[in-house]
Parts: C-alpha cells; structure tokens; sequence
C-alpha cells in the first residue's frame, strides 16, 4: 500500500538524534500533533507545518492566494 505524497514526507520512523524506533502511537501523535518528545533521549522532534495547497507567504508574512 503506498503512502498519500503529504504523508509519505511526514512519515518519520526513528528518533533523527538516537535512532530509537518510534512506536505506531508515537508515529500517530507526530502526524497529528507536529510535534513529540524522543522517550529515549528527550530529543523534541517538531514537523512542518503542513502547507495549504495554493496559497504562500511573501517577504513580509503576508499570504498571497496563487488561484487564477
């Protein structure tokens, strides 16, 4: 079964600073949450927000819609 394209990105399987694998409900928090707690390190894994498609920010932070 292949993974949709925003969640294969996002689909993180070890803590990136000790390499402990994190468990299906660690996997589910950091899909919904955007951020979790390593409970081997204490390591703070934080995501991306995730983007809405056609809108981006300029220079000042501003949104700027790219619909034509």
């Amino acid at each position: 079964m292949k993974l949709p394209e925003k969640q294969a990105k996002t689909k993180m399987q070890n803590c990136p600073h000790c390499g402990q694998p994190l468990s299906p409900w660690q996997m589910v928090l950091l899909e919904v949450d955007r951020a979790i707690m390593c409970k081997n390190c204490w390591y703070r894994i934080i995501l991306p927000p995730f983007e809405e498609k056609g809108k981006k920010q300029n220079k000042e932070g501003q949104e700027e819609n790219n619909k034509k």
